[in-house]
């Protein structure tokens, strides 16, 4: 609806500076009602009107810049000659003026100004919140964008008295229909506490001899590679394969990118770790 009338308005000022050319009975009338017309979408528009006070005034400048650029072109053409070069000039910045506000949309972009500057205000809330309060768990941060596998193990295995206390699912993936791989961090500078297989057996609801807990190749004890469910057999022996470089190929490329396999001992989950 507003971008509708957005370009109403375009159309009807472009009206009114052709008219100008022609004459200067468009004039008066023609800076009237751009001045009405902006101060009807100002008022129009609750989000600018309810713009963070840093913003405000730049919000309303940018959204009534082509009514005012409306109103100074209209003068310009009563003082201008109407004939030769000079009324060559005016048309071009008539079609100039008509081109730029259709291209730039400047009621859309006024709202996107008051939008940014709403969500850098809950940011600032948010970490000035983050910094007066004190955290008296050892667990890492939470990502607001975390996916619904590492929220449940945050929730679920990782709080206090939890199966896996203090740790974060930095990673999961299904490697078969039958195996999941994931990765499991501690807090930097601690390493992964022990997590008891029985407990995540039970947990999980999968056999303890399905469940490893082995160290990530080339990484220290502040990780610790989970693997649940039977290691499928992706080498072909014919073919000299390796079935677990393969198998660290595929988890490596979601949880530890650049890692090499080093060293391996020759992974059915329910599926919540993995969605």
């Amino acid at each position: 609806m507003r971008a509708e009338a957005g370009r109403l308005a375009t159309v009807a000022g472009t009206v009114l500076l052709t008219g100008g050319l022609a004459g200067d009975a468009f004039t008066l009338p023609g800076i009237l009602a751009a001045a009405t017309a902006a101060g009807l979408g100002v008022v129009a528009n609750p989000k600018i009107l309810r713009a963070p006070a840093s913003v405000k005034s730049t919000a309303i400048a940018v959204y009534t810049a082509p009514h005012a650029g409306c109103a100074l072109i209209l003068i310009g053409e009563r003082l201008a000659p109407d004939t030769g070069w000079a009324l060559l000039a005016q048309m071009g910045v008539v079609a100039a003026w008509s081109i730029a506000t259709v291209r730039l949309r400047p009621g859309q972009l006024a709202r996107r100004v008051v939008e940014e500057a709403e969500l850098q205000e809950i940011a600032d809330a948010g970490d000035k919140a983050g910094q007066e309060e004190t955290v008296e768990a050892a667990v890492p941060g939470v990502d607001p964008n975390e996916s619904q596998a590492a929220r449940q193990w945050r929730t679920q295995i990782a709080v206090e008295g939890g199966i896996a206390p203090g740790t974060v699912l930095l990673a999961a993936q299904r490697v078969s229909q039958d195996c999941v791989a994931a990765v499991i961090g501690a807090q930097p500078g601690l390493p992964v506490p022990d997590i008891s297989k029985g407990r995540l057996s039970a947990h999980l609801d999968v056999p303890e001899e399905l469940i490893d807990i082995e160290p990530v190749p080339g990484r220290g004890a502040g990780v610790r590679l989970l693997v649940i469910g039977p290691r499928p057999q992706l080498a072909i022996p014919e073919q000299g394969g390796d079935g677990d470089a393969e198998l660290w190929a595929q988890i490596s490329t979601l949880a530890m990118p650049g890692v090499e396999l080093l060293e391996a001992n020759t992974y059915q989950i329910r599926d919540e770790l993995t969605t």
